[in-house]
């Protein structure tokens, strides 16, 4: 079914793009920093969920319907960008303070996490086509399965990049103790992430699909 050339060489680039700094990167960091490890290992989870609509369309064959269609691009593009720029701004106008965070912290806001990820991933048309673009490189054409070694191999690299970016998560939300006994750093960490979310955004709305 797969050529070893061809996984060995999958395997050697997935983990390369994986462990370059991007938007989901940014994304869990910052919010490994608001809300701890958990909250980020969730909100990665949620962007391996987004990143699954994305596996299943390019095996579909959607991915290439909105790489082709220029209004479906910008309207899942804008889409993605005013929503990550939604959150930016709750983030820079929240008022609330880490330790009432902490005490509200429960499954419907892990919850609420775990769906931002997952939108904001799933709105980003800059994936599908990366999908569509990156994995036939390392798929014979002419295979009789090749919709199935589409799925593996985009599995395979949402994985990857999941367990990436809950070690990012690990690492970072050690963090939120620091900023728990000093909450005017966590006003001001609040205000970063709040542009940081609203760049994100920016870019996402800037992007072409070139």
């Amino acid at each position: 079914m797969f050529s070893f050339q061809n996984l060995y060489l999958f395997f050697i680039a997935s983990l390369m793009l994986n462990l370059a700094p991007g938007n989901d990167m940014i994304y869990v960091a910052s919010r490994s920093v608001s809300y701890g490890i958990k909250a980020g290992v969730i909100s990665a989870l949620g962007i391996f969920a987004g990143c699954s609509v994305h596996i299943v369309a390019a095996v579909l064959g959607l991915s290439i319907v909105i790489a082709k269609s220029a209004y479906l691009f910008q309207l899942i593009k804008y889409a993605g960008a005013a929503y990550l720029i939604y959150l930016g701004i709750k983030a820079l106008l929240s008022k609330q303070s880490i330790n009432t965070k902490n005490d509200s912290e429960g499954k419907a806001d892990y919850w609420k996490l775990f769906k931002q990820g997952a939108i904001t991933n799933a709105l980003n048309p800059k994936v599908a086509i990366f999908f569509l673009s990156f994995l036939p490189q390392f798929i014979n054409a002419a295979s009789p399965f090749f919709k199935l070694q589409l799925l593996v191999l985009g599995l395979w690299f949402a994985i990857q990049g999941t367990l990436v970016l809950s070690v990012v998560a690990c690492v970072l939300g050690k963090t939120k103790d620091f900023f728990s006994k000093n909450p005017k750093i966590w006003a001001i960490q609040e205000k970063i992430t709040g542009f940081i979310l609203i760049g994100l955004g920016i870019k996402i709305a800037l992007t072409s699909r070139k």
